[in-house]
């Protein structure tokens, strides 16, 4: 073999181990991204849960409110209403969380935060309820769900994040770009939330 021969094995070898360095590469971004999306849907998997606690406490409420408030018929209307519309969005995978999807899960979840509480701004009115031991519980463990709420959509968020911040970045992006990988929308605050209160004395 000539040094020609010589040279053009050791330009197929450098050339075959660089191939196999660059699918290492590769096969390495796949994965990582793929773990990054993964935590996105169990964050939004978690999401989900939360909120569907909160549903499902929502009827025995309206049940223990109507027994002591039964005339508020309007409010207790628009409980029941807001849930029905929030039961009215399918289940949305973490693939459907496009952010027209998440702005009605969202825009759904918030008109029911908002008929809740109007809700206990009118038990208010009424002591004998507020003494119920079985409505004090549904409140406390109505308390607790929002607060996880909170808490997930926060993770949610964070997980989300860190997804589209390594989408972005070179090589990943190139690699998020082939398997068709895009960004994930972000809960955003409330409007209701971003309100400064209005405080009358």
């Amino acid at each position: 073999m000539g040094s020609s021969g010589k040279i053009g094995c050791v330009v197929l070898a450098a050339l075959a181990a660089l191939a196999v360095v660059l699918v290492l590469v590769f096969v390495g971004i796949r994965n990582n991204l793929v773990t990054l999306d993964e935590e996105v849907g169990e964050a939004w998997a978690q999401v989900q849960n939360v909120y569907q606690r909160r549903y499902d406490l929502i009827p025995n409420l309206v049940e223990t409110v109507k027994g002591y408030a039964s005339h508020e018929r309007e409010t207790l209307q628009a409980v029941i209403e807001a849930r029905s519309k929030v039961g009215g969005i399918t289940q949305l995978n973490s693939q459907d969380l496009t952010p027209e999807n998440l702005a009605r899960f969202q825009q759904a979840q918030a008109g029911l935060s908002g008929a809740l509480q109007r809700l206990m701004v009118v038990i208010e009115r009424y002591p004998d309820l507020k003494a119920n031991q079985n409505f004090l519980a549904l409140q406390d463990e109505l308390a607790g769900t929002e607060n996880r709420i909170a808490v997930e959509r926060r993770r949610f968020n964070e997980k989300t994040r860190i997804f589209n911040s390594t989408i972005r970045k070179i090589p990943q992006t190139f690699v998020a770009g082939m398997l068709s990988m895009t960004p994930k929308p972000y809960f955003e605050a409330d409007q209701q939330a971003q309100a400064a209160p209005k405080v009358e004395f």
